[in-house]
């Protein structure tokens, strides 16, 4: 039988998406924009969903590609967005 580590917990995962979550948000507050701004510029066009993803509401969160396209919009590396604060 196949034995399949358990590498992280669903509260650490969870701890994790939340931390980028806080750092989108910070850095958006920073650059004082909105939601709104920050959901086009990043391709969301639904700035419902990207509200949940930036506070982690219904389980949402930011994929590779939002990451890297927050990064870019915010001029900050890719690794500021996984920075505990």
């Amino acid at each position: 039988m196949l034995q399949i580590p358990n590498i992280v917990t669903e509260e650490e995962e969870e701890a994790f998406f939340r931390m980028i979550s806080r750092n989108v948000k910070r850095l958006r507050k920073e650059k004082k924009m909105s939601q709104l701004e920050v959901a086009l510029s990043i391709g969301q066009k639904a700035p419902g969903f990207y509200a949940n993803m930036e506070n982690y509401a219904h389980g949402k969160h930011f994929n590779i590609s939002h990451l890297f396209r927050l990064s870019k919009l915010f001029d900050v590396s890719v690794e500021e967005l996984f920075k505990e604060a």
